[in-house]
Parts: structure tokens; sequence; C-alpha cells
């Protein structure tokens, strides 16, 4: 019990073990990669909100993606890296500001699949319903459909969060780089089944939902492609298809990677890594899919780095 005195409501969390060598390497390449999410995917923000050709509801629904990026990277990276030159008796969080950034992590990641979802409806309408996608995908329906996903999101994880909060606390030591619900309630010594219960029940309908709608809808397109002879349709399906299934995959398979990595305790650094590089790659990714495979960004960002280029030749 003498564990639970510890600082009142301040808890011990646990480092990324970075060896004096690699410590400097690792410190730039985590900020640079950072710094290259943050100005990617704003820029590609302000780029559709910017260009009226751009300000469709592919593009307005990308948004919601993009700055869902930009929130869970900023969630962990300034965490980590201040961590990375913080000594480990200093490495402390107070407990209010821990469920906090639990609510967040959960919110981005159960935000990236809401957000995919609704994408994964506006493929589907634009390529199986083509001429009545105008009369479908309003301006009004684009907002609804972006404010439910965070919604239902933000609602679920609420309880979820809420569940461990309520609980007393007995530990004081977080054995992990940033808090996140198992984290909460591993802290309490007071049964957690309903936490286990609601938590299997959040997976597998957030999971769920997410994995069966998104292979329906993909299924009702294949099956539109392979009928239509129009092959300028059935390429920029495939293009578009192409880039949302690839962004999908990496999402579930760093999410599992992680779940799979939490049933072996003797590899928690390799989930540490794990869980840092999940909120690193795929958002850095995700600016350079889209910016670089969809055909009127990719032009726009072509067209802007050339008018600089122009400019600074004309200030010489």
């Amino acid at each position: 019990m003498a564990n639970s005195t510890f600082g009142g409501d301040i808890l011990i969390l646990e480092g990324l073990k970075v060896t004096s060598q690699s410590f400097t390497p690792a410190f730039i390449l985590l900020l640079l990669v950072y710094i290259f999410i943050v100005v990617s995917n704003v820029g590609l923000v302000v780029l559709i909100f910017r260009s009226r050709s751009l300000q469709q509801p592919m593009y307005l629904l990308l948004c919601n993606m993009s700055i869902n990026d930009v929130f869970g990277a900023t969630i962990i990276v300034p965490h980590v890296l201040r961590d990375l030159l913080t000594s480990d008796s200093e490495r402390n969080i107070h407990y209010v500001h821990c469920a906090t950034q639990a609510f967040c992590v959960h919110l981005h990641a159960s935000a990236s699949h809401t957000v995919l979802m609704i994408m994964a409806f506006d493929r589907y309408v634009a390529i199986c319903n083509p001429l009545r996608y105008a009369t479908i995908m309003t301006n009004r329906r684009v907002v609804s459909l972006s404010v439910s996903a965070w919604a239902v999101a933000l609602f679920m994880v609420a309880i979820l969060v809420g569940l461990s909060v309520r609980l007393s606390r007995c530990r004081s030591v977080v054995f992990n780089l940033f808090c996140d619900n198992a984290s909460l309630f591993k802290l309490s010594c007071e049964s957690v089944l309903i936490n286990n219960i609601y938590g299997l029940g959040y997976t597998v309908l957030l999971l769920g939902s997410s994995i069966g709608s998104v292979t329906l809808t993909y299924l009702r397109i294949a099956i539109v492609c392979l009928r239509s002879k129009n092959k300028v349709l059935n390429s920029k399906a495939l293009q578009t298809c192409a880039t949302h299934l690839a962004v999908y995959f990496i999402l579930l398979v760093s999410g599992f990677i992680i779940v799979i990595l939490h049933r072996f305790p003797q590899l928690a650094d390799h989930r540490k890594v794990a869980a840092v590089l999940g909120h690193v790659v795929l958002p850095a990714l995700n600016a350079v899919i889209y910016g670089l495979q969809i055909k009127e960004v990719r032009q726009k960002i072509m067209n802007l780095f050339h008018h600089n280029k122009i400019s600074l030749m004309d200030v010489k």
C-alpha cells in the first residue's frame, strides 16, 4: 500500500529505453517527423479550403482525417520528446492530465475509424450512384457526416474513460510511455470487470462496424466496376479506392500489432516503440498518400511550388 501514497495525484511514467548513442538521432528524427505531420496536414486543409476546385465532398471529408492526424500526433509526440529530455525521477504526470491524455488517445483512435467509414460511404455514392452524387452528398450532408463521426467517437470514448476514472487508485506507476484507458484502470485494485466488458464491447462494435462497412462498401464498388465497361470510370475508381484502402489497411495493422504486443509483457519495449510509431507513421503517410496520389491535390501542390519558384527567380 506504500505505492498508493506516492505524491497523491502524481503518477510515474515509464520511459523509452534509448541509448546515449541513439538519443540525439531519435530525438531529431521524431521532431522532424512531427513538424512534417503538422505542416503537411495543416497545409492540406488550408489548400482544400482555399481552392474552389477542391471544395468537394471527398476532399472536405478528407479534412477530418488531416485534423485528426495532427490531433493524434500532438497528443503523443511532444510528450515523448519532453520525456526523452527528462530523467527517470522527474518523469511524472498529474492524474487529471493522465486521464485527459487517455481520453484524447482513444478519441483519436476511434475517430480514425469513424472518419474512414464516412469516407467509404462517400466513395460508394460517387461510384455506385454517380448521377445522384451531387444530390446526396450536399454540403449539409458532409457536415452531418463529419459531426456524426466525431460525436459517435466522443460518446463511446467518454463512457470508456469515465468507467476507469470512477475507480479508486492504489498504484502510482503507469507502465507505458503515455496514458491510455488500460493504464488508468490498472492503477486500481478494485474489480475492473465492467471496464473489461465495456472495453470488449467498444472494440467489437467499433472494429466490427468499421471492417464490416468498409468491406461491404468496397465489395459493392468492385461489383459495379466489374460490370462497367467504362475504363476511365474504373481507373478513377481504382485510384481513389486503392488510396483509401491502403490507409485503412495500415490503420488496422498498426492497431493489431499494438494489441498483440500487449499480450506479451516481455515485449514491453517493442510495444512502446510500436505505440509511438502508430501515432507518427500513419499521420505522416496519410499526408503523403493523399497529397501525392490524388491528382487534383498533386496538381495544386505542383502549381504552388512552381509559382513560388518563379517568384524567387523574379526577386533574384
